[in-house]
């Protein structure tokens, strides 16, 4: 048993400790380019006609699943020949599936390139959010980079290292397949609506425990330093006030903490979608506030970490 549990925790810190020094290098191959090529492929060819609610619902299903099998497979196929193989398998798919370090360093630098100028701030925080920014403020260009740090905490970190608390490194890559089917066709636009709802609900039960366990690690050290519960009341009263049933509560977090305004209508490609407010305080976002945020990240990702790494040695289901 105590191999087992050695197998499962050291390829976590290991890949860990990866992302944290490397983040994601641009000259590696990347699992979720594969799974985007894979995505865009069969919306390409599916996406038309008569039933695509069922067609995008088959090729949901279908990728998930394939990827759940062919990663269990090749993990037991690897445990079998050496305990070493499955190792460092495990811990490529953990360096592969975290996104901690590249997140804080693209929020880092839309704050650096927006002291430079605004149309450099727009065209960096281009690149981590999926709204239009060509017309965004400077105040919407921060509050859309710290929106995505809160956002992603979640989606880049948190969840990826709960599914490998359930069902190891198959859990890890499978929820990975399902964010990505969310982020390409998981839109309520005329071209997405139909195609990926299935994408978009799975990927609502998938986050449902992380999103809001992610706004609990972000929240409790600043109740317990400050002496005040507050901070959950805040989060439970703002967290809904989202599109997404998930996403609105680590940025309730994150906005409690700051004290600040997140949320209100945004363009997706072209199309206006009102968003509810979060938080009520509209003051002005400044570099000290993406520090302090980026504080907040990094010590949430550390107690997941230990969190994660004292379920997988007690959770029967990673050991089958």
């Amino acid at each position: 048993m105590f191999i087992v549990h050695y197998t499962l925790v050291l390829p976590l810190l290991l890949g860990w400790l990866l992302d944290l020094f490397l983040g994601d290098p641009t000259w590696l191959p990347h699992p979720v380019v594969g799974f985007g090529k894979a995505i865009a492929a069969c919306e390409h060819h599916m996406n038309n006609g008569k039933h695509r609610k069922l067609k995008g619902a088959f090729v949901a299903l279908a990728l998930i699943v394939l990827t759940f099998l062919l990663t269990a497979w090749l993990n037991y196929t690897l445990f079998t020949l050496h305990s070493s193989l499955f190792i460092l398998y495990n811990a490529v798919i953990v360096f592969f599936c975290l996104a901690g370090t590249t997140l804080i360093r693209e929020v880092r630098t839309v704050f650096l390139a927006l002291d430079q100028s605004l149309d450099e701030g727009r065209k960096q925080v281009a690149r981590i959010v999926g709204r239009d920014t060509s017309e965004l403020t400077a105040q919407e260009v921060r509050t859309a980079a710290l929106e995505t740090l809160a956002e992603n905490l979640s989606d880049g970190v948190v969840a990826p290292l709960f599914w490998y608390a359930i069902l190891g490194a198959p859990g890890m890559l499978t929820y990975k397949m399902i964010n990505t089917l969310d982020s390409m066709i998981g839109y309520r636009t005329e071209r997405y609506r139909d195609f990926g709802c299935w994408a978009a609900q799975i990927d609502d039960v998938a986050n449902f425990i992380p999103a809001r366990l992610t706004a609990i690690l972000m929240a409790l050290p600043h109740a317990i330093f400050h002496f005040s519960f507050f901070i959950f009341h805040f989060v439970r009263h703002n967290g809904r006030n989202h599109a997404s049933p998930n996403s609105g509560y680590p940025e309730a977090a994150l906005a409690g903490i700051l004290n600040c305004r997140f949320g209100g209508p945004h363009y997706y490609f072209g199309e206006l979608f009102e968003k509810p407010y979060i938080g009520d305080n509209d003051r002005p976002l400044t570099t000290a506030d993406m520090r302090i945020a980026i504080r907040i990240n990094r010590g949430a990702e550390v107690m997941m970490i230990l969190l994660t790494a004292l379920c997988v040695t007690f959770n029967p289901l990673v050991h089958l």
